[in-house]
């Protein structure tokens, strides 16, 4: 029982601190952070789709934080968060761009969250 809780615990801590990545994220995309802007543009999204792009980053966060309260959306929304960033190295790896460290870090947080929630159900 002891395990469970420490599991528990350690999920949600992981699930805020990821929705805070995740949130800063979208904010520098929305505010055309010149940094995010020219990776970007470096990895061939278009201009047009950044604002989707900020706008799964914030689903994710609310799905994670939601997941403090209702497990299945937490489950649902780390499923979500490393299919983003399965597409963000693959986006990175295709145009042999392999400054994935960023990316691959959030995409073993979001499986390591998904892991730990479906453990704890």
């Amino acid at each position: 029982m002891k395990e469970y809780v420490v599991m528990a615990f350690v999920t949600d801590i992981a699930s805020v601190l990821l929705a805070l990545v995740l949130l800063v994220s979208a904010y520098g995309k929305l505010r055309h952070a010149p940094s995010q802007v020219q990776t970007l543009t470096r990895v061939g999204v278009a201009q047009r789709l950044i604002p989707v792009l900020a706008a799964l980053e914030i689903a994710g966060a609310l799905g994670l934080l939601a997941g403090l309260f209702w497990a299945p959306i937490g489950i649902a929304a780390a499923a979500g968060v490393v299919a983003y960033f399965i597409g963000a190295v693959g986006s990175h790896l295709r145009v042999k761009d392999f400054n994935v460290t960023a990316p691959a870090v959030l995409l073993l947080a979001g499986g390591a969250i998904l892991t730990l929630s479906i453990a704890t159900l």
